[in-house]
């Protein structure tokens, strides 16, 4: 059994309660994760015992050298008709589907009183929270690519450079670097801009005593890597005090919410961990988005490390811990890792120690 085949099987063990004899895969990383293949077209139909990739003529033989435990087709417009020459059994068939994914468009060709719809989104995206040891390594590769990238623009990063210009070296860089691409769009926000959580670069050029908020992440083999410095703009600033007691009320919401993070910890203990701190210190309005998510095929996946999410950390999952606070015409703070978590805590796979630093 290879690594797409056994990923079906545990698909088919979480399904193993749900009313479903086949199911429709049509997300990109889903379809990515239980078969191999990386064409941007196409969608699978699984059942526990069978699996059919289908796309269109650009992408057939590349789908046959990626997925060659599957069955390969060439797509039709009569969707159902082919759907119902495969499945076994006979009408109603029953059908699980990605209700995230699919849109109205596509949906409407497909009501039909022989086939009966059930979301399976939860089981799809649970069955990828916990990554194998080749997954992990993916990530860590390419954290270390985008982190090695930043650490050649830093020296750069002066009074004068543009947000901008910050943004376009380091995607060279990444790319030099061995990154296939971007993880998201890079986010670079200095001065006051540093209150947006995601403000995209601007022409808008840093000056000394500001701080500058740098989201960035690759992607390597398909897996994503996600980390956020915030940084000082030279020894000295009018606000410098302020800067740093903020930096370092969010530093101590990261650490402690890190030092949490171990099996049989919930996601909301993690979050409440890390906003207690920044709450208790006057700030918890300016701290409006999660802790922290997943990070693997997708940037954000499952798990969420949000208030309310009651369920418990498990070795091989990966997340990351953000916390900020944003200040409106002031600016920001944000600092973020991506964590491995093992059998006894967790791993820290970005590249950045997170202590005060200033550049330029």
């Amino acid at each position: 059994m290879n690594v797409f085949q056994r990923r079906r099987a545990k698909l088919w063990q979480a399904l193993r309660d749900e009313p479903v004899d086949a199911v429709w895969v049509t997300s990109p990383v889903a379809r990515r994760y239980f078969s191999g293949f990386t064409g941007s077209a196409g969608y699978l139909l699984l059942t526990p015992d069978q699996g059919w990739l289908v796309t269109d003529f650009r992408y057939l033989e590349q789908a046959g050298m990626e997925a060659p435990d599957l069955t390969v087709m060439r797509q039709q417009r009569a969707v159902l008709r082919q759907w119902a020459d495969w499945l076994p059994g006979s009408p109603p068939y029953r059908v699980g589907f990605e209700a995230d994914h699919v849109t109205v468009a596509q949906w409407r060709p497909l009501e039909n009183p022989d086939f009966r719809w059930h979301p399976v989104d939860d089981a799809l995206a649970n069955v990828r929270m916990v990554k194998s040891a080749d997954e992990i390594e993916a990530i860590r590769k390419a954290c270390q690519i985008a982190g090695q990238a930043l650490g050649r623009v830093m020296p750069a990063i002066l009074p004068g450079i543009s947000e901008r210009d910050i943004a376009r070296r380091l995607w060279q860089e990444m790319l030099t670097g061995g990154a296939d691409g971007l993880a998201f769009d890079l986010i670079v926000a200095s001065g006051e801009r540093g209150a947006l959580p995601h403000g995209h670069p601007t022409d808008r050029r840093l000056k000394a005593g500001d701080m500058v908020t740098i989201d960035f992440g690759a992607v390597w083999a398909g897996y994503h890597s996600d980390e956020t410095v915030t940084w000082a703009i030279g020894s000295t600033g009018p606000d410098r005090e302020r800067q740093r007691t903020i930096y370092d009320i969010v530093l101590m919401a990261q650490k402690q919410a890190i030092d949490a993070v171990r099996p049989g910890v919930s996601f909301d203990h993690i979050d409440q961990i890390a906003r207690s701190v920044i709450e208790a210190h006057g700030y918890g309005a300016y701290f409006g988005h999660g802790v922290g998510h997943g990070v693997g095929l997708a940037v954000h996946e499952a798990p969420w490390v949000n208030r309310g999410r009651p369920t418990c950390l498990e070795p091989g999952m990966v997340i990351t811990v953000e916390p900020g606070i944003y200040l409106p015409e002031w600016g920001g703070v944000r600092l973020e890792d991506t964590l491995a978590v093992t059998e006894t805590g967790a791993e820290r796979l970005t590249w950045f120690e997170k202590t005060w630093t200033e550049v330029g």
